[in-house]
Parts: structure tokens; sequence; C-alpha cells
């Protein structure tokens, strides 16, 4: 009975193992980032909305470089977004109450991507909540839009430039 329990024990352990390898080789992530510019004429406890340039992807490359390509894609998902102040050096994000991203291409329907709501931060960046949307077409497209949508609970004097950096995780089988 105890031969039986580590052989069992073992081929569970050996078949967890390999599926972890496998799903590793068939994951990898993607990175973009884009710059979303708060203007300093922007009114308080008032959503916001900012457009910002489209985002170029680089998705066949990155699924090239994975040996992969975009019809075999399964799954992307938004694993972290991050927002950096860029300009100016010395802001924290205390300005900021709340903030909504969402993502769109000239071919799908807008979702939102990711939010974060009640802000208390005294630092420059902070790690946005993500939604568990996929977001498959909107990686396999040429380009990509965020629209963001912010409320404010100070006043700027000056504009404020913020990174939106992306992970995105994909699922893809090989070629």
């Amino acid at each position: 009975m105890k031969s039986k329990l580590i052989a069992l024990t073992i081929c569970l352990s050996v078949f967890l193992t390999s599926c972890d390898a496998v799903d590793d080789l068939l994951s990898f992530t993607i990175s973009n980032n884009t710059s979303i510019k708060i203007k300093s004429t922007s009114p308080i406890n008032l959503p916001l909305e900012i457009i910002t340039p489209e985002v170029t992807t680089n998705s066949s490359a990155e699924f090239e470089n994975n040996k992969t390509k975009a019809s075999l894609v399964k799954d992307v998902k938004l694993r972290s977004l991050q927002l950096n102040i860029e300009n100016p050096a010395d802001k924290t994000f205390t300005f900021l109450k709340s903030v909504h991203l969402y993502i769109s291409t000239t071919d799908s329907n807008e979702i939102e991507l990711a939010y974060q709501d009640n802000i208390n931060s005294t630092s420059n960046a902070i790690d946005l909540i993500c939604t568990d949307k996929k977001l498959d077409e909107y990686l396999k497209a040429d380009s990509y839009k965020i629209r963001t949508k912010v409320t404010l609970k100070e006043t700027l004097t000056q504009d404020v430039t913020v990174k939106a950096a992306m992970k995105f995780k994909v699922t893809a089988d090989p070629f």
C-alpha cells in the first residue's frame, strides 16, 4: 500500500511539473507603453477623458520570436499595468482620485482594460487593477487605442505626463 502511494505521488508530481513546463513553453509576455498627458486645466472631481495616440503593436514580431503566429494565439490577458509619472519628475499621484483605461481597435469594441479608484498614493508609480477580459483581437491588431478617464482631487498647476506600462500574457500554439 505504501509503495502504491509513493508511486502515485511521483506520477502526480511528474504530471503537474510537465503541465507547467508545457504552459511555460506556450506562454510569453508582450510589453507595450503609451504616454498620457493630463492637462493643468482639468476640472476637479469631474471625470475627464484623455485619448492617447494609437499604440502600434509589435505583436507579429513578438509572435514570430516566440515561434507562433497570430492565428495560433489562444488567449491574451493583461497581467500588469503600471502608471509612472514622467514629468514633472518630482510629482506624485496625490492629485489623482481615480483612473480607468479602456482599449479599442477599429474592428473591435471598446472594453475596460484596468482601473484604480480611491487612489491614496504619495508615490510617482501606481499599479492598476487589471480586468480579466480576453484581449486576443486587440493584440493581434496592428494598433490599438487607449482611452483614459481620470478624476482629479487636486488642482494641477502644470501638465502631468504619465507613462502606462502594460504587460500582456499570451498563450499560443507553436508553429
